[in-house]
Parts: structure tokens; C-alpha cells; sequence
């Protein structure tokens, strides 16, 4: 298998990643127990997956813990490049973001003893604060990065605005944000921006929340933070599920379930080298590494384009 460099990091992935919010994410997945969760990180790493994104807002902390706790028993971690991210500070009054100087170094520190090692490969700026320039704050990451606890710099969520200030001393590395066939506003200024600058951009949500999996019908009930979603209710739902079908012709024309169509249309983009599908059940993990036998021509790219333009 061939792997892909993130960006200009110097990390090597296989271009099919785990997006780990189902592991320890009780905050999102209140049903899935922890063993699920470990089995999904066990699986993942066992069948080639070397890249594994997880977070502190993952149940504040669970999903870097069972993440380390998994990759320190297999014994893997000089073979996993880890992703998490953090900016949330949790007082009395409620979540607060921060993204001032001190804090991203104090929290890069407890994320580092969560995950039970001593460097981080890829931290992000998980949500731009209102106060912090965004130049000093990835400032401190250079530092972090200089002293060898993180190897690579990210923001999530940031405006192109932002991203521009963040990365004002190029030392962004990664973009981290929201992309999938339908979800595409980041194609008119951040996607050109990330090629133009060698930032890698790894899209989250790359399914649309298991719509664009092509498993979900109109009497599909949501019973988790996928209850509040736009795309997933009322008409916005129906006609989104017409388009999954119509994708589903694709697919079923190349021998392929739709969700593998979906993760290759976003692999041939220049600026994405890795994507980070997450999985609530094994067999989930396995099918996503079927995308690399996906092939899709000029033509189907753009049949694609059209069912979701």
C-alpha cells in the first residue's frame, strides 16, 4: 500500500485514517461502550490503519485515554501517526474556548499524558477563540513543535480569515474542517489556499454523518447528536437521500457500496491526502479500506458533481 505524506510533515500515512469520536465519545455516542470503542482502535491499526484523529472534547479526555491505552498495548506507537486536538477550557459557568498561548501548552500537556506518550504527531487548534491573535497561538505550537513534543501544526474550524492570520509565518501544517459531497463550501477559498501553501486538509465529516454511507432511509431515527442536524431532517433529509440513490447507480456500476465512491471522489483532490471516516462497528473499518481499490474516471467524477451540484 502505498502511503501518502501529509502535506509537507514528513508523516506518512495510509490515505485512509480513523476519525475516533466513537471511541470514549460518550458525549456523542452515549451508546457505545468503551470495550466497542477499543475494538474499533484494535481493528483499525491490525488492518493497515496507521493515522487515528481523536480529540479532548471526546468525552472530555476518554477517547485520548482508551486511544493510548490501545496503541500502548499493542505495542504500535513508533507505527501510528496520532492526531488530537484541543482549545476547550471546562469551568464552573461551562465550556469556554481559549486559545491563548498558555493554555494550548498546558493542554498539549495533558493530552500527552492521556495518550501515554511523549510527542504528539499532529495537534490541532480544535476551534478558534474570539480574543487570541490567531499568529500567537499557533506561535506557541511552533514552540511545542521546536521542543519535540508535537510534530506537526493544525487548526479546525477556522475561517479563511483565520487561517490567514494563523498561518502568517507559514507554519500551519494541516486544516482540519467540514467536507463532504454535501457540505462543499470550503471549495471557493480554503481548499484553493491549502494547495497554494502546502497545508494539507483532512475533511471531517467526510460522510455527511453516515448519510453519504448509503445505509440511512426516510425512516432512519436519530438518537444522537445526529438528531440536530440540517441534512438529516425533514425534507433536506429526503431529498438527500434521492441524491445518495442516484450515487448509488455509480457505484453499483463499479461493484462498489456507496460510501467507498463517496471517500474516493474526496481522495483525488490535491490538497486531501488522508481522510478519517470514523466507524461504530468493525465491518465499517474494513469496508472504508476497500476505497483504495476505487478507481473513478473524469466522466463519473463529474456525474458525481452533478447529482450533488
Amino acid at each position: 500500500m502505498k502511503k501518502n505524506q501529509i502535506g509537507k510533515t514528513g508523516l506518512y500515512v495510509n490515505p485512509i485514517g480513523l476519525g475516533a469520536n466513537s471511541i470514549g465519545g460518550y458525549n456523542l455516542y452515549p451508546n457505545l461502550g468503551e470495550e466497542i470503542g477499543k475494538k474499533l482502535a484494535q481493528t483499525a491499526l491490525k488492518n493497515g490503519i496507521n493515522f487515528i484523529d481523536t480529540a479532548f472534547s471526546y468525552g472530555r479526555g476518554r477517547s485520548e485515554e482508551l486511544v493510548g491505552e490501545t496503541i500502548q498495548e499493542l505495542g504500535m506507537r513508533d507505527d501510528v501517526i496520532l492526531a488530537t486536538k484541543g482549545a476547550q477550557r471546562f469551568t464552573p459557568s461551562g465550556m469556554q474556548l481559549d486559545n491563548s498561548p498558555a493554555f494550548l501548552k498546558q493542554t498539549v500537556e495533558e493530552s500527552l499524558k492521556r495518550l501515554k506518550t511523549d510527542y504528539i504527531d499532529l495537534f490541532y487548534i480544535h476551534f478558534p477563540d474570539e480574543n487570541t491573535p490567531k499568529d500567537e497561538a499557533v506561535g506557541a505550537l511552533k514552540q511545542l513543535k521546536d521542543e519535540g513534543k508535537i510534530r506537526a501544526i493544525g487548526v479546525s474550524n477556522f475561517t479563511m480569515e483565520q487561517l490567514r492570520e494563523a498561518n502568517k509565518d507559514g507554519y500551519v501544517d494541516v486544516y482540519q474542517g467540514e467536507y463532504s459531497l454535501i457540505s462543499r463550501e470550503v471549495e471557493k477559498e480554503i481548499l484553493p489556499y491549502a494547495v497554494e501553501h502546502q497545508i494539507s486538509f483532512v475533511p471531517f465529516y467526510p460522510l455527511a454523518s453516515g448519510l453519504l454511507a448509503g445505509k440511512y432511509t426516510k425512516d432512519t431515527v436519530f438518537d444522537d447528536y445526529r438528531e440536530k442536524m440540517p441534512h438529516l431532517q425533514g425534507e433536506a433529509f429526503v431529498r438527500n437521500l434521492e441524491k445518495v440513490e442516484s450515487l448509488r447507480e455509480i457505484a453499483n456500476v463499479k461493484g462498489q457500496e456507496v460510501a467507498q465512491v463517496v471517500l474516493a471522489w474526496l481522495l483525488r483532490h490535491d490538497a486531501i491526502d488522508v481522510i478519517i471516516p470514523g466507524a461504530k462497528r468493525t465491518g465499517q473499518i474494513e469496508n472504508n479500506l476497500k476505497t483504495l481499490e476505487v478507481q473513478l474516471t473524469e466522466a463519473e467524477i463529474k456525474a458525481i458533481d452533478r447529482i450533488f451540484g
